[in-house]
């Protein structure tokens, strides 16, 4: 049905590699026949995790954010390493970031977060059944954890607050999830 929509990709340059990003450049032939170029961020996926507590707080990391240059208010997250299946992405992240373990782990959905240039798609997950160990960030992770009421983490959503999407969308999906929205 949307055959007309199609592009095809004709071939594929890599102008830069990252230390887990490629930039590749497309040449796509468009549906009207036309050549474009497409540059591609090629992302290896990543999880994120909503992990709410029995009072129904939620665990939120706040971590500064070179790209955007401030602190940000985010759910635990980070991207899957090689062959790496998402579910133990989010709970090696969540164990990382927070130092906790989860009983219960549930995919909300799959996000693509940028779609017009990226290929990323993150995981996001529901973790209930928290059981706190002991944090063991990565080295050039520096992280303050808190947990938050879910409503007052869903109001700051809500009003513009907090604008990670990976967030946003958690948040709302766990509060649906869990009939707190």
């Amino acid at each position: 049905m949307d055959q007309n929509l199609m592009e095809k990709k004709i071939s594929c340059d890599i102008v830069a590699q990252g230390a887990f990003l490629t930039w590749q450049r497309w040449q796509a032939r468009l549906p009207n026949g036309r050549a474009a170029v497409r540059d591609i961020i090629v992302h290896p996926g990543a999880a994120a995790v909503v992990a709410v507590d029995e009072e129904r707080r939620i665990c939120m990391v706040r971590q500064y954010r070179m790209a955007l240059e401030r602190v940000t208010d985010e759910i635990p997250a980070g991207k899957l390493d090689a062959g790496e299946a998402p579910d133990a992405c989010a709970r090696r992240e969540l164990s990382e970031e927070t130092g906790m373990d989860a009983d219960h782990l549930e995919l909300l959905t799959v996000l693509d977060t940028t779609p017009g240039f990226c290929s990323e798609a993150i995981h996001i997950y529901l973790a209930t059944g928290l059981h706190q160990k002991q944090a063991h960030a990565d080295e050039d992770e520096f992280l303050n954890v808190a947990f938050e009421p879910f409503a007052a983490v869903a109001g700051r959503v809500l009003r513009g607050e907090i604008t990670d999407s990976k967030t946003v969308a958690g948040v709302l999906l766990a509060g649906k999830k869990l009939g707190l929205l």
